[in-house]
Order: C-alpha cells, then structure tokens, then sequence
C-alpha cells in the first residue's frame, strides 16, 4: 500500500485523500485478484480435474467429484488472498484475519463433510456394505466435525485457545443438557430420521397415541406437524417419532398399489353341495365355465378311481356352492382392469365366527388415490353381494327391527287365521 501512496503523492495529490484512494485502490486490486483466481480455479483447474476424473478407469474419484468436494474446497483460494494481505491493513488486520480463518474453517468443515460423505458412498458399493454398514459412525464422525469446527470457530472469535473454551464447556454440560434438553432431543431425533429416511415432508403416517392421521406438513428441529385429513393440525414431538411407533404409507404410495382386505361373512346355513342344477346354472357364468368343467372331470375321476358309493354326497369329493363362489370370486378379481395383477391376490376362508364364515378378499388396487381405492373397493363388494345369492348363498346379517317387526305381522296373522278358524 505505500507504493500506491507514494506513486499518488507524485501526481502531487492531497495526502488525505490520498489514504483514502489508496485503500480503495488496494481493495479494489484485491477484489479483482480474488475474482480472477476463483474463476481460474472452477473454470481452469476444476475443469482440468473433471477432465481426468470422467476419463479414467477409476470410479470412486467420480463419488468425491459428485459431492462437489473439489468444487468446495476451491473457495479456499480468495480467504487465502485476502488472509495474505491482510498485513496491508494494520487498523484492521485483526478483524481481517479472523474473519479470513473463520470463512477457512467453515470451508473445511464443508469439504470434510462433502469427503465423508463421499466415502460412505463409495463403501456402499462393497457388498460387505450390506452386512456392516458404516453410516452411523459416519454421522458420529460428522457431529463430532461440526461441534469441534464450532468451537475453533468461537475460540478464534474470542481469542482464546480452544481447550480452554472445551475445559469451560466441559463444566457446564450438566446445565446445558438440563436447559437445552428438548432441543437436544429434538436434534439427534432429526438427525435419526433423517439420516434412516424415516419421514419426509409429504409423507401419510399413523400416530393413534397423538390422534395423528394425515400427511406431513413441516419438519423442524423439535416438531413434526401432520395436517389430519379433518384438516386439523396435529403437532408431534420429533424424538416421539423415534420412541413410539407410528405408520408410515409411504410403501404404499411408491409401490403403486393400495391393499383391500375386506371380508364377506356368509350365513354357513346356506352353505350346501351343488346339485345338477346348480352346476349347469354355473357352466353358464363366463368366470366359471371352464372350472366348472375341469372340476367334474378331476372329481369324476378321484371317485371312480377309489370306487366311491355316490348314493351318499357325504362320500367322495363333490362341489359346493362356497367352493364355486370362492372361486368366482378369485377369477372375477384377476379379470377387473382395478386390481394390480403384479401383487399379491387371492381369496382366503378365515375361522367362523357368530357372524357367520367369512371369505376374505386380499388384493391390491393398480391405483393408490383414495376416491379411486374407495370407488374399485365399493363396486367389487356391489358385485358380490349382488351375485351371492345367484350361488345361493345368504349373506350374514343380525336381525333388525323390521325383521322381527314383520316376525311379529306374521305371528299375528297365523294366529287370526287359526281364531277365524276355530270359530267357524
């Protein structure tokens, strides 16, 4: 800077003036060199860097160029320059070089984070990753980083050496858990579900213990808000998402299917063998045609061959209306254009009940909005109730008012009839 000032003086301007002009001249030329360096360095040199990276044979460099870890550490450059000159401003020296140190602390911090990042990267593509996976002591190493890089941070603030800033922390770490206990729940509760990808904004969870139903809205360091499908707001501890369990659908809405698991009870006491009848009724439905017939003849054939007395239905084997029904309902649901055919679907017969036997239905929709889920469920259960008694089956139901209301009509009119009756 005194060359500059000397050069001024020559040109015989005032010397107030020209401090001034020559601080700004020197800011400027620092400025500018800045400028110029960093762009040599993510134009020139990280370009060249690239260059290589993306021509090799080598894949792991390609980890640490997509964590951006060369591009981090170039803005080392310009704190380094203006650290340099520093000395040039000897009022401001001070403030120059702290500053400078923190923006290069700060920078490492970053380029240390973006490293270990990249190596946890490069470790997943081991297959020993899959048993002994490091992520974990990554994280630990990553906190540890940060909380270190903070206090150097402060310590260069201040100062002061850094352990004498850790000695001092160290005796105050009673109080400090006791006041910040919620925000340090808060915390390692955000880093946990982030780091295992347990909830992200959007997701649709299940809390009954907070009444939660509904999709994530906000995730902040000691909250997580769910909007209710009332529309209501449900706010939840962060840690409680790691304490308690809760439902995540997420699966669900990523795998594209959406499960029904609904029962039809049917009343056992319509449950009966097929007659000829019934099974040249059934040959005529377009499901059960073909099962109707490969059926008789596997049946024809098991009891001739073990010589079955046919007089009896109880002997052999034979068809029944549930049975028929059961499959029915299976061949019906392979052909509906709702239900995804990829994922699991079949028919099930769960234990009787008082109300009745119940045939389950487990099946997954090829569309997971939920006015379409509800809309294939209601016309999939339209139909089979509709169907049910075309196989003579009598679908479950407790008595009602009206059904004893009209026991009681009935009652009542045998016995006017048996009165008129008896008195003619």
């Amino acid at each position: 800077m005194k060359l500059i000032y000397d050069r001024l003086l020559e040109y015989g301007m005032d010397p107030d003036l020209t401090d001034f002009l020559a601080v700004m001249i020197l800011i400027l030329f620092i400025g500018i060199l800045c400028i110029v360096t960093n762009f040599i360095t993510k134009k020139v040199v990280l370009r060249v860097i690239t260059h290589i990276i993306t021509n090799n044979k080598i894949e792991w460099d390609n980890v640490l160029l997509e964590r951006k870890v060369f591009h981090r550490l170039s803005h080392i450059v310009p704190a380094i320059i203006v650290y340099y000159f520093s000395s040039t401003f000897p009022d401001f020296q001070s403030v120059i070089e702290k500053g400078a140190v923190i923006y290069i602390i700060i920078v490492g911090l970053m380029v240390t984070n973006s490293f270990l990042e990249a190596f946890n990267d490069i470790y997943l593509t081991f297959e020993i990753s899959k048993i002994k996976p490091i992520k974990g002591y990554i994280q630990v190493i990553q906190i540890s980083i940060f909380i270190l890089g903070g206090i150097v941070i402060i310590a260069n603030l201040m100062g002061e050496s850094p352990f004498i800033l850790l000695s001092g922390i160290g005796a105050l770490s009673a109080v400090l858990l006791l006041v910040f206990k919620d925000s340090l729940l808060g915390l390692v509760a955000g880093i946990q579900l982030a780091a295992n990808d347990m909830v992200r904004v959007g997701d649709w969870i299940e809390m009954p213990k907070y009444d939660a139903d509904g999709d994530i809205i906000d995730i902040s360091l000691n909250t997580v808000k769910v909007q209710n499908f009332d529309k209501t707001i449900t706010t939840i501890p962060s840690y409680a998402l790691i304490s308690d369990s809760f439902k995540n659908w997420r699966g669900m809405q990523v795998s594209g299917g959406r499960r029904i698991k609904r029962s039809l009870f049917i009343d056992t006491k319509s449950i009966k063998f097929c007659t000829e009848e019934m099974i040249e009724k059934f040959k005529t439905i377009q499901y059960l045609s073909e099962y109707i017939t490969s059926k008789e003849q596997e049946i024809a054939e098991y009891n001739t061959r073990h010589e079955i007395n046919l007089d009896n239905p109880v002997n052999g084997r034979a068809l029944t209306n549930i049975g028929v029904f059961r499959a029915y309902m299976n061949y019906y649901l392979q052909h509906h254009p709702g239900i995804s055919q990829e994922m699991t679907l079949l028919v099930r017969q769960l234990a009787p009940t008082e109300n009745g036997l119940p045939l389950e239905i487990y099946a997954f929709t090829n569309d997971i909005r939920w006015d379409v889920y509800e809309s294939i469920q209601s016309d999939i259960f339209d139909h089979l109730f509709a169907v049910a008694p075309e196989f003579e089956l009598l679908i479950f139901q407790n008595p009602s008012g009206n059904d004893f209301r009209n026991m009681m009509e009935d009652f009542g009119g045998k016995i006017r009839g048996r009165g008129t009756d008896n008195y003619s």
